[in-house]
């Protein structure tokens, strides 16, 4: 069983014994508010898992149609650029994690319906902030790139 894969105590935090140092040695294990370094760091965990721009896609897709459902199609259709395959692994992943409900309709061929269940509905809110800010500072990111490529290499 892999760290992150096991249980979480009623605490917020894993077992005391659940990582090892460099030297083999058992460490203290993150806690519920932790050390974003820490591979345990509940906000790393979550961050490895939502932190992908299809992720956040999906869930602003199922969130604008909550509480109704959205088929896979039309997810797709959506979510421009998106394969077929990369959006059926993200949606696998959001239902792993309990972020997202899958329905399978017994036609020919089957139909799927997505949508997000209480859990997932409330990350919309903090992605919908990251979002307003990416609106307001994407501009200056852009031109600290321009500058940064412009600029003569270090050490040069």
């Amino acid at each position: 069983m892999t760290p992150s894969s096991r249980p979480v105590g009623a605490s917020g935090s894993a077992g005391p014994r659940d990582a090892a140092d460099a030297s083999g040695a058992p460490r203290p294990a993150a806690r519920a508010r932790g050390d974003l370094f820490d591979p345990l760091c509940p906000t790393r965990r979550l961050l490895d898992r939502i932190g992908t721009k299809w992720t956040s896609m999906a869930i602003k897709v199922l969130a604008e149609a909550a509480p109704g459902e959205v088929r896979f199609a039309e997810l797709q259709r959506r979510m421009a650029g998106v394969s077929q395959k990369m959006l059926s692994t993200t949606l696998r992943g959001l239902a792993r994690d309990g972020l997202v409900s899958r329905r399978v309709e017994a036609t020919v061929p089957p139909r799927v319906h997505y949508r997000l269940t209480p859990l997932g509905l409330s990350l919309e809110e903090p992605l919908a902030r990251v979002r307003a800010w990416a609106e307001e500072h994407m501009a200056e990111i852009d031109l600290a790139h321009q500058r940064a490529d412009a600029a003569p290499p270090d050490g040069a």
